[in-house]
């Protein structure tokens, strides 16, 4: 990624394993600069956190949207059951 020109600069302090965690990682050619690893990996906590995010929401969406099902044995064995019949109604017409 080219420097951007909204781009500002920010001063970070590593412990040596880290600094030459990312110094090796450069050296390699994995990436440019230093700057590139350190937005990259910042990029991928925020995307991480927003796919968090995203899931929670969608599982208090879950919780929310009707009466449980009682999770049994039985309840077990006719989902299981129905996946293996769609499973095999899918192969025999592949």
């Amino acid at each position: 990624m080219a420097h951007e020109s909204n781009s500002v600069t920010m001063n970070v302090s590593l412990p040596r394993p880290l600094k030459r965690y990312v110094d090796g990682k450069v050296s390699s050619g994995v990436y440019g600069s230093t700057s590139e690893f350190v937005r990259e990996a910042i990029r991928e906590k925020f995307e991480r956190e927003q796919s968090r995010a995203s899931l929670t929401a969608k599982l208090v969406e879950g919780l929310n949207s009707g009466k449980p099902i009682p999770f049994t044995e039985e309840y077990f064995k006719r989902k299981k059951g129905a996946l293996a019949e769609r499973v095999g109604r899918k192969n025999k017409m592949s």
